[in-house]
């Protein structure tokens, strides 16, 4: 049989009747070769997101999903379901026989519910899929009622206690809160916006309206400064975990750490920015117009709903801004934790950590 291989294909060499050079096969006998050895399907690796982190276009498809408000309505046993289909194939068992579609529509769902450190499930208004709901009703209510003191501290009060809830669900790392810590974070930033907000409220009360339209956003953006670095202070004390590249444990770091709530806290303030400077504009045009003050009940219901507008694509936008796993050069970590990434036997030049969000 193998004396007939020349014959038919005069560029193929032989050097034994075992041995055949695929390289001079036709392209055709090639590809058939080459397919019948990649038959084994390609496993997905569900320890990171399904589109490139390292792009912001990669990080905002992937937070559109995760921040999706539809989410919020997947039920307990939905959400263990996915956390079964991907834990089951992490470990290696692809018994479901399900397609790859189906495995990351359970891996992004399961992302949406539980804290990729601690891998618990969240408490369901902290979770990012419910930001828009939950901002969109708060925000509408403090950009409609901000001119009698009494309504400026309960809507601040409000917002407070949420963003509250918020940050404590997407803390970084392991480490837990004390209540101590938690009272005195929320009193901080609680007190910090209340103050500000009333502080401003009597500064612009000669102004023209619409500048009082936007003292909710300075309230918020000066309580999004306190709340999350206080509320996260004891990863600053303490230090978040980092990893190197292949998800090694290497230690514990402070600067690490501010370099995350940093961050979180500038796309805290990005995000409230839309939905807190375009409706008031929007709102002082309207207000003069006969149908709106024929019907001034609506004043509430579209500022609610222009808000939400916003805050379905800036959520993701402004989520997107850093990527969740962030890093930072070994060199700017703290000295004792550089000498002991130096000492290991391959050392690193970059480390990564969860900035949280």
């Amino acid at each position: 049989m193998f004396g007939l291989l020349p014959k038919c294909f005069p560029n193929l060499s032989i050097s034994n009747t075992s041995t055949v050079n695929f390289a001079k096969l036709p392209l055709t006998v090639r590809w058939k070769q080459t397919s019948e050895m990649t038959t084994e399907k390609q496993r997905i690796n569900l320890d990171e997101p399904r589109y490139d982190q390292g792009t912001f276009s990669g990080r905002l498809k992937h937070f559109f999903i995760t921040t999706n408000p539809l989410n919020v309505l997947a039920t307990n046993k939905q959400l263990e379901e996915a956390k079964h289909i991907v834990e089951k194939y992490k470990s290696g068992d692809d018994s479901a026989n399900l397609t790859e579609d189906q495995i990351w529509a359970a891996k992004q769902l399961y992302d949406s519910a539980y804290h990729p450190d601690t891998k618990e499930k969240m408490f369901i208004l902290g979770r990012m899929s419910a930001q828009v709901p939950c901002n969109m009703t708060i925000t509408g209510c403090m950009l409609t009622f901000y001119k009698s003191p009494k309504e400026v501290i309960f809507w601040q009060w409000f917002n407070q206690t949420f963003n509250a809830i918020v940050n404590y669900t997407n803390r970084s790392g392991e480490s837990p809160i004390s209540n101590s810590q938690l009272g005195m974070s929320y009193a901080l930033a609680t007190g910090g916006a209340v103050g500000t907000a009333l502080g401003i409220n009597k500064l612009v009360s000669r102004m023209p309206p619409l500048v009082g339209r936007f003292v909710p956003f300075t309230a918020v953006a000066a309580a999004n400064c306190i709340n999350i670095p206080f509320m996260r202070s004891r990863e600053i004390m303490q230090g978040i975990p980092v990893f190197d590249s292949k998800g090694r444990r290497l230690g514990e770091s402070s600067n690490a750490a501010k370099s995350a709530i940093a961050q979180v806290v500038i796309s805290r303030v990005c995000m409230a920015t839309p939905g807190m400077i375009f409706p008031p504009i929007l709102m002082s045009w309207l207000e003069e117009k006969q149908f709106m003050k024929a019907r001034p009940w609506l004043n509430a219901p579209i500022q609610v709903l222009v808000v939400g507008f916003f805050l379905v694509f800036a959520t993701p936008f402004c989520c997107a801004l850093f990527p969740q796993k962030s890093s930072m050069a070994v060199s700017s970590l703290e000295k004792d934790l550089q000498e002991k990434i130096k000492a290991l036997p391959d050392p690193v030049d970059r480390v990564y950590f969860n900035k949280g969000l």
